[in-house]
C-alpha cells in the first residue's frame, strides 16, 4: 500500500519540478500551460507510479516481469473474459449515467489541446491510448492488485482475497483519476478498475487488461472528445491495442499452466 502515496509523491515531484522549471524559464503561467507542457506533466506523473512499483518490488523481493502479469495467454479464453468485463463495465456505466442524468466529457484531453493542432492531437492520443493504459495497468493491476490478492481472507470456506483486493484496487484507481476527471466519473472509473482486476486474476496476464484499458481510452477520446466517424474510431482502437500489446510483448514470460488458472 505504501506504493500508492510513493507513486503520488514521485509523480507530483517529477511533473512539478520538470514542468514547473520549464514554465518558469519560459515565462508560462502555471494555471494556463500550453498543451505540450500539460502532456509532459501527465506523462511524468504516470511514470512516477511505474517508478514506485519498480522500487517497492525491488525492496520486497524481485523484479521479474512475470510477477507483474507479463505472461502470454491463450487468446480465445482471454478474449472471452475481456469481452465479458467490457460489456459489464459499459452496461453498469450506462445505467449509472442514466440514473444520475449526466452526459459530458472528461477534461484531460481538452487540457492536452486535442482541438488545437495535429501535433497536440497526436501527442494526446499517444498518452491517453498508449502510455496511460500501459503505465496504469503495470502499477494498479500488475503491482497493487498482484500484492493485495495474496491476502488470505476466507469466508464460509471461500477464498475472498482476490475479490477484496479487486475492490481496494478499484477504489484506488478511481481516486487516482480525481485530478483528471470530474467527481461524477470516479465511480465508473473505480468500477473499471475493479473489472480490470478480475480480468488480471482470471487470465493471469496483464495483456488483456492493457488491451481493454486502451480500448476504453480510445473510445473515450475518439467518440467522446473528437466525435470521429466509425472508421476513424476503429483505426484508433485497433492501432492503440496492437501497439500497446506489441511494445510490452518482449517482457512476456511463458503461458500460464492450467493448474494455475485461479489464484
Amino acid at each position: 500500500m505504501a506504493a500508492v502515496p510513493l507513486g503520488l509523491v514521485l509523480g507530483f515531484l517529477a511533473s512539478s519540478v520538470v514542468v514547473g522549471g520549464i514554465a518558469a524559464v519560459g515565462g508560462y503561467d502555471l494555471n494556463h500551460l500550453p498543451p505540450g507542457l500539460n502532456l509532459s506533466a501527465d506523462v511524468l506523473f504516470d511514470l512516477g507510479f511505474v517508478a514506485a512499483a519498480l522500487y517497492m518490488a525491488k525492496v520486497t523481493g524481485g523484479l521479474r516481469a512475470s510477477d507483474f502479469g507479463f505472461r502470454r495467454v491463450r487468446i480465445p479464453p482471454a478474449l472471452g473474459v475481456t469481452v465479458l468485463a467490457a460489456v459489464s463495465y459499459y452496461v453498469v456505466t450506462a445505467i449509472y449515467a442514466s440514473a444520475l442524468h449526466f452526459h459530458g466529457n472528461e477534461k484531460l484531453p481538452r487540457e492536452l489541446g486535442v482541438s488545437k493542432n495535429t501535433a497536440a492531437l497526436a501527442g494526446a492520443a499517444v498518452f491517453v491510448c498508449l502510455i496511460a493504459p500501459v503505465a496504469e495497468e503495470f502499477f494498479f493491476r500488475g503491482f497493487i492488485f498482484g500484492v493485495l490478492r495474496r491476502w488470505r481472507i476466507v469466508v464460509a470456506g471461500r477464498q475472498l482475497g482476490p475479490w477484496v483486493a479487486a475492490v481496494i484496487t478499484g477504489i484506488l484507481f478511481g481516486l487516482a483519476h480525481s485530478g483528471s476527471a470530474s467527481p461524477r466519473y470516479l465511480v465508473p472509473l473505480g468500477f473499471l478498475g475493479f473489472v480490470l482486476c478480475l480480468v488480471r486474476w482470471r487470465t493471469g496476464s496483464l495483456y488483456p487488461c492493457i488491451a481493454l484499458h486502451a480500448l476504453n481510452n480510445s473510445l473515450a477520446l475518439g467518440v467522446g472528445q473528437l466525435s470521429w466517424n466509425a472508421p476513424e474510431v476503429v483505426a484508433l482502437v485497433v492501432g492503440s491495442v496492437v501497439v500497446a500489446v506489441a511494445v510490452t510483448l518482449p517482457l512476456a514470460g511463458p503461458r500460464r499452466t492450467a493448474t494455475s488458472a485461479v489464484v
